[in-house]
């Protein structure tokens, strides 16, 4: 019988020496996988700085450039967007009648839509009124944007918007124009530059 339990007793202290091997080594590798991920992080945040300042200034014709300024509080990141003209910082939601912030969003949405599995979600996107801000003369560059990055990230893009159909020939596949009448709504069919080119 004492045989039995010094064998025990063995085996079992050669178990808590194998798990406090393993907590060493699983703190070493939470740290690292967490370094990682803050650089991953770090990375993916440069990477939507870099490409949504070129969106906005494409659209907007003006000098600024976006900055995202993270902030890691309990394992979590939190992002602050602001913009930079010339040096000096502003807020995105003042300033600039919204447009900004529209820019933005359709890129920040593309970039959500990025990150979920293809197998379980369809690349769709609908932007309602997106171009709401936008002075007319400048919703073209808006949705030569939205045309082109939706083409390379394989995007189904819907727009809503208000101005006039014409603004979208040249990228949309199709549009549909709703018109309000006394019996309802009237939808015509409007043929673009791209069925034209077919």
């Amino acid at each position: 019988m004492r045989k039995q339990k010094e064998k025990e007793a063995s085996q079992l202290a050669e178990q808590i020496q194998e798990t406090e091997k393993y907590i060493a080594i699983s703190e070493q590798v939470t740290e690292a996988l967490e370094t990682l991920s803050g650089q991953l992080f770090e990375q993916e945040l440069q990477l939507i700085q870099e490409k949504l300042t070129i969106a906005l200034q494409e659209v907007l014709e003006q000098p600024l450039k976006l900055k995202a300024v993270a902030e890691w509080k309990r394992n979590a990141a939190t992002v602050e967007f602001q913009i930079e003209r010339e040096g000096n910082t502003e807020d995105i939601m003042k300033g600039q009648g919204g447009s900004v912030a529209n820019v933005l969003s359709v890129g920040l949405r593309m970039f959500a839509l990025m990150t979920l599995d293809e197998s379980e979600h369809r690349r769709v996107l609908v932007l309602d009124e997106q171009d709401c801000w936008l002075r007319p003369d400048l919703v073209p560059r808006l949705v030569k944007i939205i045309h082109e990055a939706g083409q390379a990230l394989g995007f189904q893009i819907i727009m809503i918007s208000h101005h006039d159909p014409s603004t979208f020939e040249r990228y949309a596949d199709c549009i549909y124009q709703f018109t309000p009448t006394k019996d309802g709504v009237q939808v015509e069919r409007i043929e673009t530059d791209l069925q034209r080119d077919e």
